[in-house]
């Protein structure tokens, strides 16, 4: 089989290259007609401006919320909004008991859900259900028609007249839970304050929709015991997707083992008695209320329901990063105006512009029109940045700001790197005697293993400030560790190629003077492997001293006993004497 040449080698990769580009402008495309992306990127709070949020903290009477509690609340709600995407929001507390959160752009419901939820998970087991209409359950189990309660009549009483054994045992419903829900109105749940019932007694609540109202028990596993959540589509027995959208939870060690109770215990009751479901109580609602069909002893529940995407993933966020120690709800929401505007933006993108034009005159000045391919790496490069920025922005929201533009413009120096060091190799091939193409594949094999490990470093630097920064100093870094990547791919896929094929021609492989590979001009001194010219005594001409500059210690010892050598005057000895 036939050896590959570098020709066919540079084509092959210009191609992958011209696919990538092609891939990148047709999924924004698809976006744009189908998902309502544009062809620019959002722009972060500072460029744009937003809207700001006030939550203000829902406190029972008599309780005060402590500068921990915000302090938790505000690294809980800012964990949450990031994993949607960079979407660089500030959030900050205002006075002692109000949290500030600002927003670029306008918010979406889902949004606000997402801030403002305080994500309170409880499983509470259930004791009485049914459809949320005027029927009440008495303290024997028994439903009965409820009467509209004397107000004069004496108070109903509220301890259980028998201590409950456990938290599914039927003596928790007392006269005064039974005329709470008889009289309950789903309507009005949030005004109830569900999601502020203490944990250790029974609480009167109902599902999202209203449909059905619930009696259940104190809480017995607290979300606080879940170590891992995320989303997915619901598979059913045979591992078949069924469409839907679950939120899969991972308890830790604890939470493993009181679901097991908890589920052993439910299971007893068998199917059909309303103790044998156990609720998933979120913010005081029942999401979920399955019944159990075996123990679960895994701590890998499921939590299924009328999820979309986005809800699913809202939720499994939420319960990743924990809940808010105390409920907020917003008390305002107001637009603001950007912090720097379109007049900053347009410095920073001037600053980008005149770093480039410099880069431009050195690459010119230096390697001549070799230069060129500098210029079109950078603007290929360009093109597959912006795309995939475009491509972030929509599709994980992620929000350019003024320090990720900071990013950009920084990573135009680390891209020219790569360049000059691959340049500079080339270079030092014909300086040893090698032929252009020759020069080119040595060359290229020589710089390929500096230019990964320069980028290696670039990339974990990024990798770092992205983990452990907040803010803008995480656009930074994202846009930093984006390009750090995008250069390597495009010093692969088409700097190398394009001089594979430049070599090839006859203006560079001729070493025209203004190619920026004439070996002249580069003080060739070699005549081949390891033979070196015999230099002439004259006045030494520009081409002449930069050859005598770039040389190496040893090439210049080699070159001076070759003088010498060649200046001796033999000698022999013939008996003792000279001759």
């Amino acid at each position: 089989m036939a050896r590959t040449t570098p020709v066919k080698k540079a084509w092959r990769s210009l191609a992958w290259l011209a696919v990538l580009i092609a891939a990148l402008i047709g999924v924004n495309g698809i976006g744009v007609a189908t998902a309502g992306w544009s062809w620019t990127p959002k722009l972060a709070l500072d460029l744009e401006g937003g809207t700001q949020i006030v939550l203000a903290a829902q406190l029972e009477s008599g309780q005060e919320v402590s500068s921990e509690q915000l302090d938790q609340a505000v690294s809980i709600i800012r964990q949450r909004i990031d994993a949607s995407g960079v979407s660089e929001a500030e959030i900050t507390t205002q006075g002692n008991q109000n949290v500030v959160v600002s927003i670029p752009g306008t918010p979406d419901q889902a949004t606000l859900d997402r801030i403002q939820s305080s994500a309170k998970l409880e499983f509470r087991p259930v004791l009485a259900t049914e459809a949320a209409t005027t029927s009440a359950v008495g303290a024997d189990g028994t439903t009965a028609t409820p009467e509209p309660t004397d107000p004069a009549a004496p108070p109903l009483e509220s301890t259980p007249s028998v201590s409950p054994t456990d938290a599914s045992d039927a003596n928790w419903i007392t006269p005064a839970l039974s005329d709470q829900y008889a009289n309950f109105n789903c309507d009005d749940l949030d005004a109830e304050g569900a999601n502020v019932a203490p944990a250790d007694e029974p609480l009167v609540t109902c599902d999202p929709t209203g449909t059905y109202k619930y009696i259940l028990g104190p809480t017995e596993v607290a979300g606080s015991t879940i170590s891992d959540a995320s989303s997915g589509l619901v598979l059913n027995s045979q591992g078949v997707s069924t469409g839907a959208w679950g939120v899969n939870i991972v308890f830790n060690s604890e939470g493993t083992d009181q679901f097991s109770d908890v589920t052993t215990r439910l299971f007893g009751y068998g199917v059909g008695d309303p103790r044998n479901q156990f609720a998933i109580v979120l913010d005081g609602r029942v999401i979920s209320a399955p019944s159990t069909n075996a123990a679960i002893t895994d701590g890998k529940p499921q939590i299924s329901g009328s999820f979309t995407q986005e809800e699913a993933k809202a939720l499994a966020d939420q319960l990743k990063f924990g809940a808010l120690p105390i409920g907020f709800q917003v008390q305002s929401s107001e637009v603001i105006s950007s912090t720097l505007g379109s007049a900053q933006l347009q410095s920073g993108l001037i600053a980008g512009l005149i770093g480039l034009i410099l880069v431009f005159i050195y690459s010119f000045f230096q390697y001549r029109l070799l230069g060129l391919v500098t210029v079109a790496s950078l603007f290929v490069a360009a093109v597959v940045t912006y795309f995939v920025i475009v491509i972030l922005s929509w599709r994980e929201g992620y929000r350019l700001s003024l320090a990720g533009v900071a990013g950009l413009i920084v990573a135009i120096g680390f891209t020219a790197d790569s360049f000059i060091v691959y340049f500079e190799r080339i270079r030092d091939e014909l300086r040893d005697g090698r032929a252009l193409v020759s020069a080119v594949e040595a060359g290229w094999k020589r710089a390929l293993r500096t230019i990964f490990a320069a980028k290696a470093v670039n990339l974990l630097s990024a990798v770092v400030l992205f983990v452990l920064a907040v803010g803008n100093v995480r656009g930074f870094a994202l846009t930093l560790g984006i390009t750090t990547i995008i250069d390597v791919i495009i010093v692969v896929l088409f700097t190398h190629p394009v001089l594979q094929l430049l070599a090839t021609t006859k203006y560079f492989s001729s070493g025209h003077p203004l190619s920026g590979l004439d070996p002249n001009a580069l003080g060739a001194v070699y005549r081949g492997r390891a033979q070196f010219r015999t230099p002439t005594v004259t006045t030494k001409s520009g081409a002449s001293k930069e050859a005598a500059r770039r040389q190496t210690i040893a090439e210049r010892k080699a070159a001076e006993l070759a003088g010498t050598g060649s200046t001796k005057t033999g000698t022999t000895k013939v008996d003792g004497k000279d001759s």
